[in-house]
């Protein structure tokens, strides 16, 4: 298949895989070509939310597996790879300005929602010290207030600290 043969539905039927579109992100990442063993191990730690040195042999296996069997022969059955399976390398060819559109560019860019929790039990405790100086003091709409902003800063807190493991962004353009 060549560059310009690629219809819509052929790009999203091979792109529907996010194994697939990590395999091209990783080669894209790696000057176009890599081998198989570091490309199934940083699947397998994005798949599995980890770093790479605690991917489990299992989780290595079935990444190995699929990429071997179906997704590596895919890709090079559409002509965006060029895969040897004797060698174990595969080399992303010159057509990725084609599909570009249809690849995950920002899988995990996420907003840092700890901050804004964390701004927002700021600015509640701060609403409440106004408040409760003021002729509202007597009532219970203050304790109501701090209570709501202690329970946005904890969930602040539990938000950062169970993603504070995460991965680096695996697709940004550094």
């Amino acid at each position: 298949m060549t560059e310009g043969s690629f219809s819509q539905a052929e790009l999203f039927d091979v792109f529907s895989n996010a194994r697939r579109r990590q395999t091209v992100q990783y080669l894209k990442r790696h000057q176009g070509t890599c081998d198989l063993a570091p490309l199934v191990e940083q699947v397998a730690a994005w798949e599995n939310d980890t770093a790479i040195d605690e991917v489990t042999r299992a989780q290595r296996r079935r990444v190995y597996i699929s990429l071997y069997q179906t997704h590596l022969p895919m890709l090079e059955d559409h002509g965006i790879v060029d895969w040897d399976p004797d060698a174990h390398r595969i080399e992303l060819l010159p057509s990725v300005d084609t599909f570009e559109p249809y690849l995950d560019r920002h899988l995990e860019a996420k907003r840092p929602w700890h901050w804004y929790y964390a701004t927002l039990s700021f600015g509640g405790a701060l609403a409440f010290l106004l408040v409760s100086v003021g002729p509202a003091a007597a009532s219970s709409a203050p304790l109501v207030a701090l209570g709501l902003c202690v329970f946005v800063f904890v969930l602040a807190c539990v938000h950062f600290l169970s993603h504070r493991r995460r991965l680096p962004n695996p697709f940004s353009s550094a």
